[in-house]
């Protein structure tokens, strides 16, 4: 279960190469704990505890020896307790268990530790010009192949710590582990080389696709804060998988910026939603990618554009605090630093730009097949919905006109400048006719105006609501955290009524 149901959402390790002999034994663990929560026996998940328990003791207490590994074809040591770090922090990070997602996210910046403990960072990409032909001796072939695909989910394991950086950051309210813009590793290798199933496949691959050097991550969250330059990586086929990383890098620098008043060195929001749009625009033209895989990564794309116009954390605790809700998602704040007026907050253009967001992470989550439901932000980024959702009931507005079709660069870039002068010349006026002749929906709606006939559908959001909370059942089964979710959802729910 654990390669067919949870590897094609997090690719990570190589289906085709693993061999279980020659894996740590912690590895096998995290793995088999993972592969549990896709089993239907009541027991399964108390099972699923106690091997990541062991796992995770195992590692506190013999690191120093697990890092000193070293497969046949791995690069350096340490990639396997790398790895096994990354699955114990899935498993911990989206556990029903609060005192296995307290213990994960206490532990979550040791991956990194361990990856430059090793020398991980520092290893040599493989030599595109190793690829063999193939005519080339069966054994050259599959050594070649495994080699590659051994510093393949090395890399993938490094980012996937970026990742899941990001996501226990905006869960548990505290800064990133690591500086996501200097995140020098290079693109990973297309999904279609890496499922590569036989040698002979993966050689085809190789050598069909160009054998340019790769840019790092670095360089493209760079390029998207420079116009001058952002164009030129936007036809790059990136892999969904980059995506995520690059989303991440966005996610880190939200949360580094106080929208009170900016760090140092740090975007703004408006900065950050305008290299969103650049985002958006890649995955939406992007025709390497499956569909599924643009679902995936346009419901993280919603998810982080909705925290840059509203803290989705804060406005829980703010909603919970307001109707003395016990909530065990999100990490609890000094009342003081969150107290903010809901009610008003509704009826402003950021309140209405989240809800838009909200409503397209439920209709991709809708979209998505049961099979591909297991994507590791689903949780959290559901449950951002359904707090822009309860909010906007509570506050006397469960029923709303919106855009037929939302045009999501007017999302993010909108913004009615107002005149500081009363009166308007006749030149003025008539380019600010123009601008509202040509105003889209989107921007009417965002900036308040109401939509008649064809151009608005109403949206009963106590129904969505009762939807999004159906929805959260079917996903404990597998990550036991949208229990607590489903359970303040459930609350919201029966004060709305």
């Amino acid at each position: 279960m654990f390669f067919v149901k949870f590897i094609p959402t997090f690719p990570v390790l190589h289906r085709a190469t693993f061999v279980f002999r020659d894996c740590a034994r912690t590895l096998l663990l995290n793995a088999i704990a993972i592969g549990s929560l896709y089993l239907g026996p009541k027991d399964a998940v108390a099972k699923g505890e106690t091997l990541w328990h062991l796992a995770h003791t195992a590692i506190a207490t013999s690191w120093q020896n697990l890092i000193t590994h070293r497969g046949e074809y791995d690069a350096c040591e340490g990639v396997q307790l790398v790895i096994t770090a990354v699955l114990g922090q899935v498993y911990g990070t989206l556990s029903k268990n609060r005192a296995i997602r307290t213990t994960s996210q206490a532990f979550h910046s040791l991956g990194f530790v361990w990856a430059r403990r090793s020398g991980m960072f520092d290893s040599e990409p493989f030599d595109l010009s190793s690829v063999p032909s193939l005519d080339a001796p069966e054994a050259e072939k599959e050594r070649q192949w495994r080699t590659w695909v051994s510093r393949e989910i090395q890399q993938r394991a490094l980012l996937a710590h970026y990742m899941l950086d990001g996501l226990i950051s905006q869960m548990s309210g505290e800064p990133t582990s690591v500086r996501h813009a200097t995140n020098q590793l290079r693109l990973p290798s297309s999904e279609a080389a890496f499922e590569a199933s036989t040698a002979n496949e993966w050689i085809s691959i190789m050598r069909s696709t160009s054998a340019a050097e790769t840019t790092s991550f670095r360089t493209i969250l760079r390029q998207l804060f420079r116009p001058s330059i952002e164009k030129r990586w936007i036809d790059t086929p990136l892999s969904a998988f980059s995506y995520k990383v690059i989303l991440e890098g966005l996610q880190s620098l939200i949360s580094d910026d106080d929208t009170e008043e900016t760090a140092v060195g740090v975007p703004t929001r408006s900065e950050v939603r305008h290299a969103l749009n650049q985002v958006y625009e890649s995955v939406t033209t992007n025709s390497s990618l499956s569909c599924n895989d643009r679902l995936e990564t346009l419901l993280r794309w919603h998810s982080i554009c909705l925290d840059t116009v509203i803290d989705s954390s804060l406005l829980c605790r703010n909603l919970c605090s307001r109707y003395e809700i016990t909530q065990y998602i999100w990490r609890n704040a000094e009342p003081s630093k969150s107290s903010m007026d809901l009610v008003s907050w509704v009826a402003t253009p950021a309140a209405r730009s989240a809800l838009l967001h909200a409503m397209a992470i439920q209709e991709l989550v809708e979209q998505l097949p049961r099979g591909r439901a297991h994507a590791i932000h689903m949780p959290s980024s559901l449950f951002s919905a359904a707090t822009v959702y309860s909010v906007f009931t509570l506050a006397g507005q469960p029923v709303l006109q919106i855009p037929c079709t939302v045009v999501w660069q007017d999302v993010l870039s909108s913004g009615r400048q107002p005149t500081s002068n009363s009166y308007l010349s006749l030149s003025e006026l008539s380019t600010s006719s123009q601008m509202l002749l040509h105003e889209t929906d989107t921007l009417r709606y965002i900036h308040g105006d109401v939509l008649y006939g064809s151009s608005g559908t109403s949206r009963n959001l106590l129904y969505e609501l009762n939807s999004i909370h159906k929805l959260f059942r079917c996903l404990y089964a597998q990550w036991g955290i949208a229990f607590d979710m489903e359970n303040v959802v459930e609350q919201w729910i029966g004060i709305c009524h």
